[in-house]
C-alpha cells in the first residue's frame, strides 16, 4: 500500500519535514554512543550542570500528595511569588494577575504564537525552537542581521528597517539575554534602544530571560523597565534552579496585554489543563528566594564565568573566533579559519563539522545551522555543561571560598571540560 494516498497518512505539511529538536536530538544521539561504550562529551543540550537547591527539593518532596488540578492560569501562591520576585528584581509593579504558568516556557511561547497572529521577528543567531514552533503553526518569520562584531546583537536600527517598510503590522520580536548560543548580553543603552523602536512599531516583545539570573555578574536588567506596556517577560526553573525536567515556565504580562494572557489561557484550558501540582508548590521556594538561594545563585554565577573565560581562552588560543560569554553557559565560536583544512576532508557545512568532530574526538556539540545561519557558516554552539555542577559548588564554597577561582579550578571540578578543549586543539591542529 501506498502510504502516501493514505488518508490516514497526511501529515500537516507544516510540521513535515521539519526534523526533532536539535538539541534533544544531540542528546539522545550521546546517549545512544555513551550506551554503546563510547567516551562521549556532553556539549550539546543545554542543561544546567547544578543540583535544583536542596529547599526546593524538599518542598516538592513535601507537596507529592498534591493531586488535584489546578488553575489554568496556576497556582495563585505561586503567581503571587513570581510577581514579587519579577518586582524586587526588576523595580516593576506587577500583580498575582499578570502572571501566566505553564509546562516550561517552551510550551508558552508556543501558545503565544497560537493566541497572536502576527510575524515573528528574530535575531539571528537564536535558540533553536522559536523558528520551527512558528512554521508548525503557521506564522512568518523574518531573521533579522546581526554581526559577530557586535556580539551577535540586535541593534535598534536593523530591527526599525525591518518594521519601517510596514508599520502597522502585528510582530512579535523575541529577544533573548544572555543569549543562547552565544552567552553576550545587552547593556542599558541598547535596550533602551530597542524599547524605543518596539514601542514605535507596538511591537509585542517577547523578553526570554530565562538565563538572567545567571548573568556572571548578577547585573541582569530586563527590557520591560524600558517597555513596560509592551513586554512579556519569560523565565521559569530550568537555567538557574537546574530544574529543566521539571517543566515549569512562566510569562509575566504588563496590564494592558491581559487579553492575550486571557487568550492563552483559554488555549491552555483545552490542552495541558494545568501545570503538575507538586511542581508547582515547590517553585513557590524557588521563587521566594531566600539567603541559601542568593548564595546558590553567587555560586553558580562563579563557576560559569570561570569555566567560560576558560573556554573562551582555549577556542582563542586555537584559531576559533568566539566573543566573551556575559551569562548562560553557551560558547558560539566560529572555526572559518580552517575552511581549507576541513574542506580537504569533504567538510563544508557546520553539519559536517560538528558530525566529524562527534564521530573523531567523542565531543558533541551543535552546528551554527540549527540556529538560523546558512549551512556554510562554519560556527556551532558548545554548552560548557559536563561537569558535576554539585561538587563544583561544593568546591567553589569550600576551598576556594572567598578567593577568585582559576584554572586550577576548573581542571579540578571540570575536568571533562578540558579535555573536551584538549581533544578539539588535537584535531584541529590535525587539519
Amino acid at each position: 500500500m501506498d502510504i502516501h494516498s493514505d488518508h490516514r497518512y497526511a501529515i500537516n505539511l507544516n510540521v513535515r519535514g521539519i526534523q526533532p529538536s536539535s538539541t534533544l536530538r544531540i542528546n539522545e544521539l550521546s546517549n545512544q554512543l555513551k550506551a554503546e561504550g563510547k567516551d562521549i562529551i556532553k556539549l550539546g543540550l543545554g542543561q544546567s550542570p547544578f543540583p535544583v537547591p536542596e529547599r526546593v527539593v524538599e518542598a516538592l518532596q513535601k507537596h507529592a500528595h498534591e493531586k488535584d488540578y489546578l488553575p489554568v492560569k496556576g497556582l495563585k501562591g505561586l503567581r503571587e511569588s513570581i510577581a514579587g520576585y519579577i518586582n524586587r528584581s526588576e523595580r516593576m509593579r506587577c500583580t498575582w494577575e499578570d502572571v501566566l504558568i505553564g509546562p516550561g516556557s517552551k510550551e508558552l511561547l508556543f501558545l503565544l504564537q497560537l493566541a497572536y497572529y502576527g510575524d515573528l521577528l528574530i535575531p539571528r543567531p537564536s535558540w533553536v525552537s522559536y523558528a520551527p514552533q512558528a512554521r508548525i503553526i503557521g506564522r512568518s518569520v523574518h531573521w533579522l542581521p546581526t554581526h559577530a562584531e557586535n556580539n551577535w546583537q540586535l541593534t535598534a536600527e536593523e530591527l526599525d528597517i525591518i518594521c519601517r517598510d510596514d508599520p502597522s503590522r502585528p510582530r512579535i520580536l523575541i529577544l533573548n539575554y544572555p543569549s543562547d548560543p552565544t552567552g553576550c548580553t545587552y547593556t542599558d543603552d541598547q535596550l533602551l534602544a530597542i524599547a524605543n523602536v518596539a514601542r514605535k512599531y507596538k511591537l509585542i516583545l517577547l523578553s526570554d530571560e530565562i538565563y538572567g539570573e545567571v548573568h556572571f555578574e548578577g547585573k541582569h536588567k530586563s527590557i520591560a523597565r524600558y517597555y513596560p506596556e509592551g513586554t512579556i517577560i519569560s523565565t521559569g526553573l530550568s537555567k538557574w534552579a537546574g530544574a529543566g525536567g521539571w517543566r515549569l515556565g512562566t510569562f509575566i504580562f504588563p496590564s494592558e496585554l491581559r487579553p492575550l494572557l486571557d487568550a492563552m489561557a483559554i488555549i491552555a484550558s483545552e490542552t495541558f489543563t494545568s501545570t503538575s501540582a507538586p511542581i508547582q508548590y515547590a517553585a513557590i521556594a524557588a521563587f521566594n528566594g531566600g539567603e541559601d538561594i542568593d548564595d546558590y545563585l553567587v555560586q553558580s554565577r562563579r563557576v560559569l564565568k570561570v569555566i567560560g573565560e576558560y573556554m573562551h581562552r582555549r577556542l582563542t588560543s586555537m584559531g576559533a573566533v568566539v566573543q566573551k560569554p556575559e551569562g548562560a553557559f553557551y560558547l558560539f565560536p566560529e572555526f572559518s579559519s580552517f575552511r581549507e583544512g576541513l574542506a580537504k576532508r569533504d567538510i563544508k557545512t557546520s553539519q559536517a563539522l560538528c558530525t566529524a568532530l562527534l564521530e573523531n574526538t567523542g565531543v558533541a556539540i551543535l552546528p551554527a545551522s540549527d540556529f538560523g545561519f546558512a549551512p556554510d557558516h562554519l560556527g556551532a554552539r558548545l554548552a560548557f555543561v559536563d561537569f558535576d555542577g554539585g561538587e563544583a559548588l561544593a568546591l567553589a564554597g569550600g576551598d576556594y571560598a572567598g578567593c577568585d577561582l582559576d584554572d586550577g579550578f576548573v581542571q579540578q571540578a571540570c575536568p571533562r571540560l578540558v579535555t573536551a578543549m584538549d581533544k578539539m586543539e588535537a584535531w584541529l591542529t590535525s587539519l
